[in-house]
């Protein structure tokens, strides 16, 4: 298996790309194919539903990325890392940490994301 810091370099490659063609390579890639997404704004099971949700949040926040904060940390099959999402080179407004659960390939089967700061509506 690979590292726990390299898992979610690629799971953020995918949730970085915006061309779909390469992001639904980098998802048949890195997850399994009933892989299921869950966080308090968004649910999604299979590839093509964790496709759409990654193109809302561009279609939400053009020219954002997501970006690592400090290393992932696991054991056995568990993943748990921190990441921000803003415009790149500025602040970050907001955060969130990820738990993913690998299968047996390696492939991502299960992510239970976590929303740490949210920037509030005027």
């Amino acid at each position: 298996m690979d590292t726990y810091d390299t898992v979610v370099t690629h799971y953020l490659e995918a949730w970085n790309e915006t061309d779909p063609t390469r992001r639904r390579a980098l998802l048949a890639q890195g997850w399994a194919e009933g892989a299921h997404y869950h966080d308090p704004l968004m649910e999604g099971v299979g590839h093509e539903a964790i496709d759409a949700l990654i193109q809302a949040v561009h279609n939400q926040f053009p020219g954002y990325r997501f970006q690592q904060v400090g290393p992932a940390e696991g054991h056995h099959s568990y993943v748990r890392f921190a990441w921000e999402l803003g415009p790149e080179g500025g602040p970050a407004p907001i955060a969130g940490s990820d738990i993913a659960l690998l299968g047996p390939d390696g492939r991502i089967e299960r992510v239970i994301g976590f929303l740490d700061r949210v920037p509030m509506e005027s």
